[in-house]
């Protein structure tokens, strides 16, 4: 018996906002999802069910919008461009433009080309194990750099770090917070520098994508959409304030090895023709 789409939106919901912001790839979860749930099957229209998964990323990228209000609004109107504002400013731009240029110019393609369980899978798997990687054999003595001192450096390897989340499975957070890491910036540094850079990135990519559903827009889904904005935006909020101080006492090795099994599942479901 098919769960009701009230439920479905609930559920939905929670995996985005959980998986949004940890590195864990909120696509690969979504489409497992999408599988044992029948979300497609329910609302009759894959196009409908990617609408929706569009909506519920908003909630999730408004939930960072609203913890981190006061640094992103003093960034915008910082006029001094050497204060720590400024500088900010100046690092979310640099950080900005390379997955902006490639995902806009690759954007199609990789829709058409690389969203299947199977890239989602080698994308966990090897992300995984760089994750593992990284918090296990580069020093902590090398990760030095906090966000009062990043330099225009620091900020391009984070940038050219989030043109690999393109790739399905990759994750975001994943990418940029190694990314930072790798180039000598300290856990929380990096982890938070992905959380305020992921508020320009993802509006623009999901505004961008809400346009081109617009038309999907109808009134017997406004209170699926409305339930599950809401649900990614409280799911967002809780997970994105246990990160913040996760990472201040833990590393993400943990986050690296769940990868590595869950990308092992996704694989072995695909390859026994459960999941497509």
């Amino acid at each position: 018996m098919p769960l009701p789409l009230w439920l479905l939106s609930i559920i939905l919901g929670i995996i985005e906002g959980l998986t949004e912001f940890i590195p864990v790839s909120s696509t690969g979860h979504l489409i497992i999802a999408d599988h044992f749930l029948q979300f497609k099957e329910a609302l009759q229209s894959a196009d409908k069910a990617e609408l929706f998964e569009i909506v519920i990323q908003l909630g999730a990228i408004l939930a960072v919008g609203f913890l981190y209000r006061r640094d992103l609004w003093r960034a915008i109107n910082a006029s001094d461009t050497t204060s720590d504002s400024g500088r900010m400013r100046t690092h979310l731009l640099i950080a900005f433009l390379p997955v902006a240029v490639i995902g806009f110019a690759l954007h199609s393609t990789i829709i058409k080309y690389l969203f299947s369980p199977l890239t989602v899978s080698i994308s966990l798997i090897i992300g995984g194990i760089i994750i593992v990687y990284v918090e296990s054999f580069i020093s902590v003595h090398r990760q030095k750099t906090e966000l009062k001192t990043m330099t225009i450096k620091d900020a391009l390897i984070v940038g050219f770090s989030q043109v690999l989340s393109l790739i399905p499975g990759v994750s975001r957070s994943g990418a940029t917070i190694i990314g930072g890491m790798s180039g000598g910036m300290t856990r929380p540094a990096a982890t938070e520098f992905s959380f305020l850079l992921s508020f320009p990135v993802m509006i623009a990519a999901t505004m961008y994508d809400l346009f081109k559903h617009r038309d999907l827009l109808s009134a017997d889904m406004y209170s699926m959409l409305g339930i599950g904005f809401v649900v990614a935006f409280i799911t967002a909020l809780a997970v994105v304030r246990w990160l913040i101080k996760y990472v201040r006492t833990h590393s993400f090795t943990g986050f690296g090895i769940y990868r590595i099994i869950f990308g092992g599942l996704v694989l072995i479901l695909w390859l026994q023709g459960w999941i497509k």
